[in-house]
């Protein structure tokens, strides 16, 4: 097969697939019906009344603290594979993580100095 056959078989394929997709969301919406009802509406606290609103805001700093414990997680595994590589690696990959090592703790550094790690909100700064 020619490259331009094979594309055209992936296009029809994905067309196909778009067509079925399209089908089958028309067919599902036309026989389900919308029946709205009081209690379908209400939101569901463990077979309870529900207490409040259910949509509470959440302080922003909850916000940055997960920010900073993916970017810090994702970092820590970069290390681990490091870890398992560094005789591999030799000298260049020592000095390259050395460095990555010291990009990491200028953030940490970053963050801990502009409060973003302080749960209190007094000490916390505004400008993240």
């Amino acid at each position: 097969m020619q490259d331009s056959e094979s594309a055209a078989v992936i296009g029809l394929f994905g067309l196909l697939v778009l067509i079925a997709l399209l089908c089958l969301l028309s067919l599902s919406h036309w026989l389900g019906g919308y029946r709205p009802q009081w209690d379908k509406e209400q939101p569901f606290e463990c077979g309870i009344p529900p207490t409040g609103d259910a949509r509470p805001q959440i302080p922003v700093r909850f916000y940055v603290i997960a920010v900073s414990f993916l970017i810090f997680d994702i970092e820590a595994i970069f290390l681990f594979v490091w870890a398992v590589a560094y005789w591999e690696l030799g000298l260049t990959g020592v000095i390259g993580a050395s460095v990555f090592i010291l990009v990491l703790l200028l953030g940490l550094a970053y963050e801990w100095r502009k409060g973003a790690l302080s749960w209190s909100p007094d000490k916390t700064n505004r400008d993240l």
